[in-house]
C-alpha cells in the first residue's frame, strides 16, 4: 500500500472506490456562481451599450488606475520599444517556437474544392478566412509572468488562415504598460493591433466592438472564470474556440516507467488551480508506490505548493488496473485533456486511444513540450469534451460555404423525387418552386 503520508490517494480499477473517485473527478465543475453570472452579464451589457467609456471604467478600477481612453491601443512607440527590452535568449526561443508552432498549423490549411463527375452537376466548397478575429491573454500575475505561448496558439492559427484583422487584448499592469514579452510574441505571431483590456469586458469589446476596437467573428484564449462566461455567453454572437474547464493529465504506465518524470508530470498539471486533476492509471503497484513517494518529495520544492495539494488531495489519484487494456479503456472515459503514455513500445498502443486532446508519446515528452515548443496547439479541450472537441486549429478560423450548380437536364432527373421528399415533410412550397420548372 501506499505510504500514509501520501497526497494522491491509490484505488484498484475497477472496484466501487475507484468510482466513487472517478465520479468526482469528472463531475468537477467551472466552479462560478450566480453572482459571477450575474456580473459578467452586467459588464457584456455595460460595454455592448457604452463602448469605450464602459472599458476605460473597468481597467481604470481593476488594472490601471490612470490609463486613459487615448492609450488603450498600444502604439507604435510602445511596439519599438518593446523590442529593445527582451533579451536574445528570449528570441532564440521564441523563434523556435514559433517556426515549429507555425509549421505545424501551416499543414491544417484546407483548400476550396469542385467536383464535377456527375453529369451536368457541379458541387463543391468554397473555404475562407473570417474577416477578424480577437486573441485574449490574460494578465499572468499582473504582467510579471507573460503568457507568451498562448500568444502564440491563438495568433498563429489566425495568421495561417488568412484572417485580415487580429486583435489581441491584455490587461495592462498598474503602469498602463503592457508586458514587452507580449508585445513581441505578438508581432512575431502577426497581431495587428494590441489593446490594453482584459477579463469580460475585453470579450465583450471583441464581440460587439467598441469607438477603439473593432468587432470580431471569433475569439479564443483562455482566461479566468469572468473571461469564460463571458465567452459562454456569448457564443453565438461571436465563434469561440472552447469553454475550457479546469486543466488535467492523466498518465498510463508501465512498470519500466521512471517515477519521477511520472511525479513531476503530475504536479506540473496539479499547480494550474485546485480543480486541475492529475491521474496516473498503471499496471503496476510497485510503480505506484515509487510515483506516490516521489510526488511528497517533489511537492515540497514547489512554489505552489499549497494549491497542488489541494489539486492531489481532491481530484488526484493513482489508478492499478489489471492490464494495459484496461488502463485505455480508463482513459478513454475520463477523455482527459493531456494523456501521456509512459509504456513500452507505446506507439504500438496508439490505435487504443479515442478520447484525448493531446497525447504525449514516451519517457521525454512530458507536456509542457506540447505548452510551448513541439508544434500542435496548446489550447485543448478539457473535462471530458475530448469526447466530441478537438484542439484549437486553422480550422477555428475558417468558414466553408458549399456551391451546387445543377443543368436543366439534372434537375429534370431528380425534380420528382424532391418534390415527394417535399411532400412527406409536408412543404408544398418547396415542392412548387421544383414543379413550377417543369
Amino acid at each position: 500500500m501506499k505510504p500514509k503520508t501520501s497526497l494522491l490517494e491509490t484505488y484498484h480499477y475497477p472496484s466501487r472506490a475507484a468510482e466513487m473517485r472517478l465520479a468526482a473527478i469528472v463531475n468537477r465543475s467551472l466552479g462560478y456562481k450566480k453572482k459571477d453570472l450575474a456580473a459578467v452579464t452586467r459588464i457584456i451589457t455595460d460595454v455592448k451599450n457604452n463602448g469605450d467609456k464602459a472599458l476605460i471604467k473597468y481597467v481604470n478600477r481593476f488594472d490601471s488606475p490612470d490609463l486613459g481612453i487615448q492609450s488603450l491601443q498600444v502604439t507604435p512607440a510602445e511596439w519599438k520599444q518593446a523590442a529593445k527590452n527582451v533579451g536574445r535568449v528570449f528570441m532564440q526561443a521564441l523563434d523556435r517556437a514559433f517556426g515549429q508552432i507555425k509549421a505545424f498549423h501551416q499543414k491544417q490549411l484546407a483548400a476550396s474544392w469542385l467536383d464535377a463527375s456527375q453529369a451536368g452537376k457541379l458541387l463543391g466548397q468554397l473555404v475562407n478566412p473570417v474577416d477578424a478575429a480577437g486573441v485574449y491573454v490574460p494578465g499572468g500575475t499582473g504582467g510579471k509572468t507573460p503568457l507568451v505561448s498562448s500568444v502564440l496558439m491563438g495568433a498563429i492559427p489566425a495568421k495561417i488562415a488568412g484572417v485580415r484583422k487580429i486583435s489581441l487584448t491584455t490587461p495592462p499592469g498598474r503602469d498602463g504598460a503592457v508586458n514587452p514579452h507580449i508585445l513581441v510574441a505578438a508581432q512575431k505571431a502577426g497581431v495587428d493591433a494590441v489593446y490594453k483590456i482584459g477579463s469580460a469586458w475585453a470579450i465583450a469589446a471583441l464581440a460587439y466592438g467598441t469607438e477603439t476596437i473593432p468587432p470580431c467573428n471569433v475569439i479564443v484564449g483562455p482566461g479566468n472564470i469572468y473571461v469564460t462566461l463571458a465567452k459562454k455567453i456569448l457564443a453565438g454572437t461571436v465563434g469561440i474556440d472552447i469553454i475550457a474547464g479546469p486543466s488535467e493529465i492523466l498518465i498510463i504506465a508501465d512498470s519500466a516507467a521512471t517515477p519521477a518524470f511520472i511525479a513531476a508530470d503530475l504536479l506540473s498539471q496539479a499547480e494550474h488551480d485546485r480543480y486541475a486533476s492529475a491521474v496516473l492509471v498503471t499496471t503496476s503497484a510497485k510503480l505506484a508506490r515509487s510515483v506516490a513517494e516521489a510526488v511528497d518529495r517533489q511537492l515540497e520544492k514547489l512554489s505552489r505548493r499549497d494549491i497542488a495539494a489541494k489539486s492531489l488531495q481532491t481530484y488526484g489519484a493513482i489508478m492499478i488496473v489489471p492490464d494495459i487494456e484496461t488502463a485505455f479503456e480508463f482513459a478513454n472515459r475520463i477523455a482527459p485533456e493531456h494523456l501521456e503514455l509512459q509504456i513500452q513500445q507505446p506507439l504500438e498502443q496508439i490505435g487504443r486511444v479515442r478520447n484525448a486532446g493531446a497525447v504525449f508519446i514516451g519517457d521525454y515528452t512530458p507536456e509542457p513540450v506540447g505548452d510551448y515548443m513541439a508544434g500542435p496547439n496548446h489550447v485543448l479541450p478539457t473535462a471530458g469534451t475530448a469526447r466530441f472537441a478537438s484542439a484549437l486549429s486553422v480550422d477555428n478560423f475558417i468558414k466553408k460555404t458549399s456551391l451546387i450548380y445543377y443543368s436543366q437536364e439534372a434537375f429534370r432527373k431528380e425534380a420528382g423525387d424532391i418534390m415527394r421528399l417535399a411532400a412527406t415533410e409536408g412543404l408544398d412550397a418547396h415542392a412548387n418552386s421544383v414543379k413550377v420548372r417543369l
